[in-house]
């Protein structure tokens, strides 16, 4: 009954919108279910706010094709539409190797663009060969495994980047070759947890999990992965988030996510890397030291990425990300992200030396001689301190502030599209059934912003250059901003993962082609997303996933219409 106590415990908070029948008038009971004039009013057991799941400067009514691409109203009020605008480029376009101002790309990378990871700029879509071209949100994880192969724990491999590239500019080879890449999509035969693959209705569901290998012939690095650590390799998939309405998420203070965790910590065990048990209060690993102080606040409680290793989303997930993806440098990112084993593997490569030996305007040609090239090649593609200061060329930012901040407000100034449909009975019912059988515990409602005291590094703050703001602004995201473990087969590396929050996953079709969810795509819709809650009876949320399991199809089908709905 573990969640249905923290359910409890957290009842009055959870609840206080719903039981009551005040609001559903003969007006509201007959209108249609389409009709939009009952936005921003009370209807059943939601509130008039409800409606405005990113609070009243953070939602955009838009609820068509193209929604999550809205700029927020604290955008338009504080007259950084165009700025907003700008940084939309830097999301959206390709990268170039010279061309300004998207110039940069290489010498590995992920991606070519943003936009290739965030199709639509929502969640990755699924797919069957692992290829780094658009609608492919997938990064790739490489660790080596602890307690046997198929651990999900274990430390990442040094030898290529936290973020595997799978790409190069010539004459270079990719870190890894994608060619070597193999990704299975593989039918589960049976829960773990011992529930049928089917209800007790009779309606049956299925469920899907990713096998992943690659060669080691396709790693372009010296040493490979399996000539360090413990000699065993592991992958894991992941997918990029949805990135519409993650600026209000950096908005909720830290004192607040405090709080969350102190009101679970009786009820569920919390990572240890967070959360001090004994203490009750946050573990040293907590804190996020944010890269050059803008302001008086340079550290932050880490809570983005799936494994929350990211504090503020102006130095964490969105400055990072513009970096790292397509290894564009800018005056505070002044290396580049690259790794010391490929410099090497690339520096001894003779095909790599005799390409460049071809080309006297190459800035690796150095004297010419192989020993030169090779000696300039490692220099230059080793993830020096300082690239700027680096012996064998003058390095320049690729990126200027300026351009830096157009991004960041863009970032931040992401608009979360309205909630739908709530006057419709059956939403009402979802969201009764949803609060009951404790999914609520986890993916707790709403938020409140506080006085959104904002951390921007030193090239945003010392140009004193404004960023969008949520003060006071209650929001809807359906996450307690916590991590948690769910086992599921071929999980997530690292075992512990972030509630990811539900708002506006509901017009995924409309903006991205696709629905899938959960941190690689497993899930094709909301039924399997919710039943691999409950593979394990070791997950965190077995307790509620088993109740869902037992329900009446009709209140099945109402918590996934209530889903689609917030």
């Amino acid at each position: 009954m573990l969640l249905l106590m923290l359910t409890s415990a957290l009842g009055n908070t959870l609840c206080a919108c719903s039981d009551s029948d005040d609001n559903n008038t003969e007006e509201v009971r007959t209108a249609s279910i389409n009709d939009e004039s009952y936005v921003g009013k009370a209807v059943g057991n939601f509130s008039a706010d409800e409606w405005y799941v990113g609070g009243r400067m953070g939602t955009t009514l838009n609820v068509t094709a193209g929604c999550y691409e809205d700029e927020t109203p604290a955008v338009t009020e504080m007259g950084l539409t165009e700025a907003f605008n700008r940084g939309e480029q830097f999301f959206e376009r390709n990268v170039t190797e010279y061309q300004a101002p998207f110039r940069g790309l290489g010498p590995a990378y992920v991606r070519k663009s943003c936009l290739d990871c965030h199709p639509g700029y929502g969640h990755g879509k699924r797919v069957t060969k692992y290829q780094a071209e658009w609608g492919n949100g997938y990064l790739l994880v490489v660790y080596h495994p602890v307690d046997g192969q198929n651990s999900d724990d274990g430390p990442y491999v040094a030898e290529v980047t936290g973020m595997p590239q799978t790409r190069a500019a010539s004459p270079f080879l990719p870190p890894i070759d994608e060619s070597g890449i193999h990704l299975d999509w593989k039918v589960l035969d049976q829960m773990e947890s011992g529930l049928a693959m089917q209800f007790p209705d009779g309606e049956r569901y299925e469920l899907i999990y990713p096998e992943l290998s690659i060669d080691r012939e396709a790693f372009n690095t010296s040493p490979t992965p399996w000539e360090t650590g413990n000699q065993a390799v592991a992958f894991r998939l992941e997918s990029t988030i949805g990135i519409p309405g993650t600026g209000l998420l950096d908005a909720i203070p830290d004192d607040s996510i405090k709080a969350q965790y102190q009101r679970e910590a009786p009820y569920v065990e919390l990572n240890p890397a967070f959360w001090d048990k004994e203490r009750n209060d946050w573990a040293a690993t907590a804190m996020y030291v944010n890269a050059s102080s803008g302001t008086e606040q340079v550290n932050r409680i880490k809570k983005f990425t799936y494994a929350m290793t990211r504090g503020s989303l102006q130095d964490g997930a969105g400055a990072n990300a513009i970096w790292n993806i397509t290894n564009v440098s800018r005056s505070d990112r002044k290396k580049l992200y690259t790794t010391d084993a490929w410099a090497k593997a690339m520096s001894e490569n003779a095909n790599v030396i005799a390409a460049i030996k071809a080309d006297p305007t190459s800035p690796y040609y150095a004297d010419g001689t192989d020993e030169g090239i090779a000696a300039a090649v490692k220099g230059l593609l080793s993830p020096a301190t300082n690239q700027f200061d680096n012996p064998w060329h003058n390095f320049q930012p690729e990126m200027s502030d300026n351009d830096f901040w157009a991004f960041s407000v863009w970032h931040r100034g992401l608009a979360i599209p309205r909630a739908r449909n709530l006057q419709d009975p059956q939403v009402q019912r979802g969201k009764e059934v949803f609060m009951q059988i404790g999914c609520a515990s986890c993916h707790r409602p709403s938020w409140n912003t506080g006085a959104d005291n904002m951390w921007v590094p030193a090239i945003i703050a010392n140009k004193q250059l404004p960023m969008p703001k949520y003060e006071q602004q209650t929001i809807w995201p359906y996450t307690d901003m916590v991590q948690h473990r769910l086992y599921m087969k071929n999980g997530i590396h690292g075992s512990w993962c972030r509630t990811t929050p539900l708002w506006g996953r509901g017009l995924s079709r409309e903006n991205t082609g696709a629905e899938d969810r959960l941190h690689d795509c497993r899930a094709r819709n909301e039924i399997e997303a919710i039943m691999w809650h409950a593979y394990s009876r070791q997950s965190d949320a077995y307790q509620s996933t088993e109740r869902f399991y037992n329900l009446p199809k009709a209140d099945r089908d109402a918590v996934v219409k209530f889903l689609k709905s917030i």
